[in-house]
């Protein structure tokens, strides 16, 4: 893949500092002996630090060594829209990295721009690891976003053309398919049991240079991000750049412990915070790939919303705990077991909901169709409900490289359900689409769940497929017509 780079290169350099001093000469002791003297404990001292040093840090190359031949480099190819930015604006532009830097509010050049022109194809460059010896291979799902056409590259420097067997862009993980056989793979390691402040280290092919290796330490874990609710990142200081999308966090024993997927940046590139999704996830969500396509998540039907010290006193908790029920949706799984709003979520089938934040997670790691147990805190008292749970929404079909495109759901960040007739009955209007998940374009534009769009630039919408409609005529910018509780009001979305 042809690479932009920019013209000047900053070289990190070594600067030694001699420190000179005085020995006085007596009788007996030539100046030159003197210096011997004086240098030898100053030698003694630094070959003590340096086997020290040695002892303290670990050395990669053999686990590099191991490791290396299963991880692989993946170039991708996409016809995109022509706009404003370029490569000659941003080095970045052509790398699926650099919508993830967009994504959260990281300052860009070359976003600006007229929209519109000519079709053009865009390459980009991610990483990934083979996970099985015929050849399926996980990444990001942002990797492969839109790919027309997707080409791995192994350490051998044999090429094959990838088929994407599914991607969950909830997870934001992708699974691949190459035709080979006797692959080297990956070990496969367990997130949960890792630590924080122990030594990782990330292979991947950051600006298209292959099998690059950086190391560092686990900062955190289970990192809260927004719009991130399904997963419980792995926080470390490992340099990850674009390209490294994709590509395995091994710890010292050689096992993938995450895939890296996100950065925090003011400038665009590395400043000491990344996060990789945990292979517990991504194994979960390879599994289903595999089987069906797609990610099958149970869906409880109810709107939440965090506890504090002030709530927990009120519903007499002794702390904040739970996730607290604003909203249960009419006829889901939550009314059908008697939940209310006001209720406090604080298990699922014994695992206990410390944050609002953990229940999507625990319901969606579940199937439609499983019963759960729920703990509830209601009237200061701890009660037991059993639900079943229906299907997430808002879940892609199975994708096939080359057609592009995608729904609604994944282009404006807006996961909908068409309203009943008696819920449309309820709030007055013929129909309508009611908002249960939000993020990208949508949640910035200030949509939330439990929003009930009726019209797109003015245009009525009572179903998915008028929604399709209204938004492929629509273009990049458009106006939501929303009503919010009694109020109605216009939230104007921009895609790019």
């Amino acid at each position: 893949m042809k690479m932009t780079l920019p013209r000047s290169l900053a070289l990190a350099s070594v600067a030694a500092v001699a420190f000179a001093g005085c020995l006085q000469e007596g009788p007996g002791v030539s100046t030159s002996h003197a210096s011997a003297l004086a240098s030898a404990p100053v030698a003694a001292a630094s070959s003590t630090a340096t086997a020290t040093a040695r002892a303290g840090l670990p050395d990669f190359s053999a686990l590099v060594e191991q490791v290396g031949p299963a991880v692989v480099n993946i170039a991708v190819s996409s016809v995109r829209a022509s706009g404003g930015e370029t490569a000659g604006e941003n080095p970045f532009a052509d790398d699926p990295f650099y919508d993830f830097l967009r994504r959260f509010g990281v300052p860009v050049p070359g976003q600006g721009g007229q929209q519109g022109g000519q079709p053009r194809v865009q390459q980009g460059v991610g990483s990934g690891f083979i996970v099985s010896p015929d050849g399926h291979v996980l990444t990001n799902a942002h990797v492969v976003d839109g790919a027309t056409e997707v080409t791995v590259r192994l350490t051998d420097k044999r090429e094959f053309k990838a088929k994407v067997v599914g991607v969950d862009k909830r997870t934001d993980v992708a699974l691949l398919k190459i035709d080979a056989k006797n692959l080297p793979t990956v070990k496969i390691g367990d997130a949960e049991h890792a630590k924080v402040g122990e030594w990782v280290i990330a292979v991947g092919s950051p600006f298209g240079f292959d099998n690059t290796v950086t190391a560092g330490i686990i900062s955190a874990k289970a990192r809260r991000l927004p719009d991130e609710t399904y997963v419980p990142f792995i926080q470390t200081d490992v340099a990850i750049n674009p390209g490294n999308s994709g590509g395995p966090l091994f710890n010292l024993n050689g096992e993938v412990i995450g895939i890296n997927s996100q950065i925090y940046s003011r400038s665009g590139g590395f400043m000491g915070i990344s996060f990789a999704i945990p292979i517990d996830t991504a194994m979960k969500v390879r599994d289903q790939l595999q089987k069906y396509g797609k990610v099958q998540r149970g869906r409880l039907g109810v709107l939440i919303q965090g506890m504090d010290d002030d709530l927990a006193q009120t519903f007499g908790l002794d702390k904040a705990k739970g996730a607290l029920v604003s909203q249960v949706e009419p006829d889901g799984p939550a009314a059908k077991a008697g939940l209310e709003s006001g209720d406090v979520i604080l298990a699922v089938n014994g695992q206990e909901v410390k944050e609002s934040t953990d229940l999507p997670r625990v319901i969606g790691d579940l199937k439609p169709g499983d019963k759960v147990k729920l703990q509830v805190w209601r009237n200061k008292a701890s009660r037991e409900f059993t639900a079943t749970l229906a299907e997430m929404p808002g879940e892609g079909s199975k994708p096939t490289a080359g057609k592009g495109g995608e729904k609604p759901s994944g282009k404006v960040g807006l996961a909908l359900r068409q309203l009943e007739s008696r819920e449309a009955g309820k709030l007055g209007v013929p129909g309508g689409l009611l908002v249960e998940d939000v993020a990208g374009p949508a949640a910035q534009a200030g949509v939330r769940p439990g929003d009930v769009i009726i019209a797109v630039n003015n245009q009525r919408v009572t179903t998915m497929q008028e929604m399709t409609a209204r938004l492929d005529a629509a273009g990049d910018r458009f106006a939501l017509l929303v009503l919010r509780g009694n109020q109605r009001l216009f939230i104007p979305v921009r895609l790019k």
